[in-house]
């Protein structure tokens, strides 16, 4: 049998296969608390040998897009608790992916109306966030000017990570995914396109602009231990005005080898190919690019595991598995549909396709209503 549906040993824990669910936004948390209907959902997917939880964000601050679940509060805790232990007791594993949206928010989220925070002054251009329209209707709503933060408030956004980190594993996650990709906080200090700080943040010296992202992590290692810890990436990623700039590669790679030598339990690259491309760069450049960056990767991870998500097939996920560029294959939006989607691709059974104006938000309609094959 193909490498993709054996067990996987991950930081101490074996997984049933090399199949993640990917994290993806469904917005089904009225009260932003993990509902019984979310709890069906995942445990529907157990069968994946990992799954990362939509986005959760670690404080009200870090939230950009409505009636998603967050890690912040005892409710919130609750609420996930019952979606963990039904993954758990069908035999699988869950992370919680955690996530601070930074300037991809808007004042109709935020506490008082304030502006979002970011590492930077920038606006995200024609960004949106999930708000408040002026009718008090939710919808989508332009990002605005975000205030950037004080050097002194960094070290407090610190501590909610490793603060959320703590509440996952009270509400029973095997570990956390932080979330360093798709033009979110962490991205908008590693760009240096972005990043528009003057303090030991600031984007000319490397080491500066990684400092955020490193000390993220080793919050929330020291918090949960460094085999709960994975950290999700998008070099090449346009997502939320993150323009390209010429040191992506040694930003990434510098990134990595960091990470590396604190032994987390993976890095999950992002393949943003199927996305936002610009007039320099082609889908099939930027994931030669980002497969070339695998490739040397994969040396500087030796005790951490390498996901790659974004446009993933069975037979593009045993391909690199067979050629140890590596360890595990993300599936997004085939999940949504296939709540069975491990045992169709080692079967060969056709996948259906999903209604993608039930993606967000609504009720249990295109959430946990699709059947597996063998029911239909």
């Amino acid at each position: 049998m193909t490498q993709l549906f054996q067990p996987f040993p991950l930081a101490g824990r074996t997984l049933s296969n090399r199949i993640v669910m990917a994290p993806m936004t469904r917005s089904r948390a009225p009260d932003d608390v993990a509902t019984e209907a979310i709890a069906l959902y995942y445990a529907q997917r157990a069968t994946a040998g990992l799954i990362v939880s939509e986005g959760t964000p670690i404080s009200r601050e870090g939230q950009g897009y409505l009636f998603n679940p967050g890690i912040y509060t005892s409710e919130q805790v609750a609420g996930w608790r019952t979606a963990t232990q039904s993954v758990r007791a069908l035999g699988g594993s869950m992370f919680a992916q955690l996530w601070h949206v930074g300037r991809v928010s808007h004042p109709s989220i935020q506490l008082q109306g304030g502006a979002p925070v970011s590492g930077s002054s920038r606006i995200a251009e024609g960004g949106m966030a999930y708000g408040y329209l002026e009718d008090g209707e939710p919808g989508m709503v332009a990002t605005t000017a975000p205030r950037q933060l004080a050097t002194e408030e960094v070290a407090r956004v610190v501590r909610d990570f490793a603060d959320a980190a703590e509440n996952a594993v009270q509400a029973g996650f095997d570990g956390v995914e932080i979330h360093g990709a798709n033009g979110y906080l962490l991205e908008q200090f590693l760009n240096p396109l972005v990043n528009d700080r003057n303090d030991q943040y600031e984007a000319s010296a490397m080491e500066n602009r990684l400092r955020f992202a490193l000390e993220v992590v080793d919050a929330v290692i020291a918090r949960i231990g460094r085999e709960r810890v994975g950290i999700r990436l998008s070099p090449y990623g346009r997502l939320y005005s993150m323009p390209h700039y010429d040191e992506i590669d040694q930003t990434y790679i510098a990134l990595v080898q960091a990470l590396g030598e604190r032994g987390i339990a993976y890095v999950h690259i992002m393949d943003q190919s199927g996305f936002v491309i610009g007039e320099d760069s082609t889908a099939d450049s930027v994931s030669a690019k980002i497969q070339k960056l695998l490739r040397t990767f994969r040396p500087l991870l030796p005790e951490t595991a390498l996901i790659l998500a974004g446009n993933m097939t069975r037979e593009r996920a045993e391909a690199l598995i067979e050629d140890g560029v590596i360890d595990l294959a993300g599936f997004g939006q085939p999940f949504i549909a296939n709540p069975d989607l491990v045992a169709r691709l080692r079967n060969g059974w056709p996948l259906a396709q999903p209604d993608r104006a039930t993606y967000y938000g609504g009720n249990s309609r295109g959430l946990t209503d699709y059947p597996p094959y063998l029911a239909q």
